[in-house]
């Protein structure tokens, strides 16, 4: 897909993965929107002068996208103020900690309306748009705790789990319109979803569980994604990002 001009949006694009992304996308010539529930008034600004530095267009849509209206909304404001929407990157999402007996029912399902409920119904809303475009790209940002037993955090291994295959699903369902699906497990990734790890933690990370010995950072992720939307023959994919830590065996 030729990015110029094309129309992105980006779910949790202030900070992190998403932001990162956002960057990349701009500077491939690419327009952004980002859809957050919340946002920091400075990194909101940054963001905005990143991408109109690069002579892209930038919007913000203030969406909870863990409701129905939060996902239909970004999508309909995004294609009133840009006129598109050609490519989705879901990364929008929150930690969802504890085993089976301590999740509540509540931490459960708000879980699945973040990282699993929110894509379905943004790509109800979106894929009507691309096929009348005749192309389109959505990439979902899964984790390497969705394909590995994750001690401590069952609801968030499920629904990271689930995102490759609605992945999968997807793709096989919408290749005749030329809109393909992908998606991405990042490992450790330095970002501020990481700030709850404490210092042995993360030395044990560099130490024991990463070949590579250090973290990655949200550009490493953010050019996978990128890559993924321009190339006009992967679909159904997921690509592992994480320094090798899934794939060790001791």
């Amino acid at each position: 897909m030729e990015l110029t001009g094309k129309v992105c949006l980006i779910t949790g694009g202030l900070s992190g993965i998403g932001a990162a992304t956002a960057c990349a996308f701009a500077r491939r010539g690419a327009h952004i929107s980002v859809a957050c529930r919340t946002h920091d008034a400075s990194a909101l600004n940054q963001l905005r002068a990143e991408v109109e530095r690069g002579g892209g267009k930038f919007h913000f849509v203030q969406a909870d996208l863990g409701t129905i209206d939060g996902c239909k909304r970004s999508v309909e404001e995004t294609n009133s103020a840009l006129a598109s929407v050609d490519v989705i990157v879901h990364s929008a999402g929150s930690a969802a900690p504890g085993n089976l007996l301590e999740v509540t029912e509540e931490q459960w399902l708000k879980a699945f309306d973040v990282h699993v409920h929110a894509i379905f119904r943004l790509c109800k809303s979106a894929v009507p748009l691309m096929k009348t475009r005749g192309e389109g790209a959505i990439v979902l940002i899964s984790s390497v705790a969705g394909l590995r037993g994750c001690l401590g955090s069952l609801a968030y291994g499920a629904v990271k789990g689930t995102l490759p295959q609605f992945s999968r699903a997807l793709a096989r369902e919408l290749a005749d319109d030329n809109i393909r699906v992908n998606c991405v497990s990042p490992g450790v990734i330095r970002t501020p979803f990481q700030k709850f790890l404490k210092p042995e933690q993360v030395e044990n990370n560099l130490k024991n569980r990463i070949p590579l010995h250090r973290e990655g950072k949200p550009e490493d992720v953010a050019n996978v994604i990128v890559e993924l939307v321009a190339n006009e023959f992967i679909t159904g994919e997921n690509v592992v990002i994480d320094g090798g830590m899934s794939m060790r065996v001791v």
